[in-house]
């Protein structure tokens, strides 16, 4: 067993072995290349406007809801984090798990979790940009 008094000449004469090794390593390092990305969903947009908002949603779903049919402020694409969800829009329906990316255009539609838990979403939504609210000029009182 070490003695408590040899272990920082220890300590040091490691670090002074491995320090030239780790030095050659950084010096010969090159960074780190830039995982892939991978493409999830593409969509051309046109908004008759060049201001728009852009929002993000996380939305959960009990088990068996199913929405009322309803319109979002503009399109985006929606990613399912867990649960699945089956999407009716444009006389369309279909079904989409977790990590899957589907696109709602913003027009009429429902969603109902189908799955045997929660279902969460993300929601990315484009729309045109709401305007502030008007300040109403301040009329003195007589």
């Amino acid at each position: 067993m070490m003695k408590l008094a040899a272990l920082p000449l220890f300590l040091t004469a490691f670090a002074l072995t491995i320090a030239p090794i780790h030095a050659e390593e950084t010096a010969d390092a090159q960074p780190a290349p830039i995982p892939p990305k991978q493409t999830l969903l593409e969509q051309p947009i046109d908004l008759n406007t060049s201001k728009i908002q852009a929002s993000v949603f996380r939305l959960t779903l009990p088990k068996g809801f199913k929405t009322p049919q309803h319109v979002h402020d503009g399109p985006g694409p929606r990613y399912v984090v867990k649960g699945r969800v089956k999407i009716e829009e444009a006389g369309q329906t279909a079904e989409y798990g977790p990590g899957q990316v589907f696109w709602e255009t913003g027009g009429v539609m429902t969603a109902e979790n189908i799955s045997e838990g929660e279902a969460e979403l993300i929601i990315f939504e484009v729309s045109p940009r709401k305007a502030a609210p008007a300040l109403e000029a301040a009329t003195p009182k007589k």
